[in-house]
């Protein structure tokens, strides 16, 4: 083979070596999963980082105003009375202050005093009950929460807070709570409320007979709560 010959063949492989495509480097490998993680601690209403009710326990006070509709009177205005009814509607502020553990449950008391129409028999009837109060909370994972409540006390009736008599009293019914903050909090609670009276004379010498009467009890307030540390 001639020179010449060897110089065109050796060009020809030198041309096609340079075409040819460079091989391709390995792929990079796949990312490795990323070990889980524990999920965010998450409130009652979803929010990440607040502590549940079952982790908590609070102190919850607070303030309301509440309406008594009165529906029957019971035997403190009987049929034949000549005198009008000593009891009627009315209205006036709750002080309230609970207890709540760690789970549904609300452990409290009131102070509560409302002026009613006594149909100027009084200057000015004062009810004034004391009571004790529980709640059962049912969470439904969003910001209002419905719940149960009961409570039972005792109460008394006069002129400008006197006492011409008194009583128990207990209502029963139910409410709902409006989170404001994770500290603070609307409530608001309907209620049949049935109060024992004892008998005694009016002011205008009617004899009013001991018995019941019938209320509904609606009451709108606000309450804080504060969290009690454990040891």
């Amino acid at each position: 083979m001639s020179v010449g010959a060897i110089l065109v063949v050796v060009a020809t492989s030198t041309r096609a070596a340079a075409q040819s495509p460079a091989p391709s480097a390995p792929p990079d490998p796949a990312p490795a999963d990323p070990p889980p993680s524990d999920p965010p601690l998450t409130g009652m209403k979803g929010e990440e980082g607040t502590p549940t009710p079952l982790q908590v326990d609070y102190a919850q006070y607070g303030v309301a105003f509440a309406g008594e509709c009165l529906v029957a009177p019971g035997e403190i205005w009987p049929s034949d009375a000549a005198a009008p009814c000593i009891l009627g509607p009315g209205g006036g502020p709750v002080l309230r202050g609970a207890y709540r553990p760690a789970g549904p449950w609300y452990i409290g008391g009131a102070y509560q005093f409302a002026k009613l129409d006594s149909n100027n028999l009084y200057r000015l009837g004062i009810l004034q009950e004391l009571r004790a109060e529980m709640r059962y909370f049912f969470d439904v994972g969003s910001r209002f929460t419905p719940y149960a409540t009961w409570a039972l006390g005792g109460m008394i009736y006069g002129n400008e807070f006197g006492a011409d008599t008194g009583g128990v009293t207990t209502f029963a019914g139910g409410g709902v709570e409006l989170e404001i903050t994770r500290f603070a909090v609307l409530s608001l609670n309907l209620a049949y409320q049935p109060m024992l009276f004892f008998g005694f004379d009016d002011s205008a010498g009617q004899e009013r007979l001991a018995g019941v009467a019938h209320f509904i009890h609606l009451d709108l307030g606000i309450e804080l709560k504060t969290e009690l540390s454990r040891e």
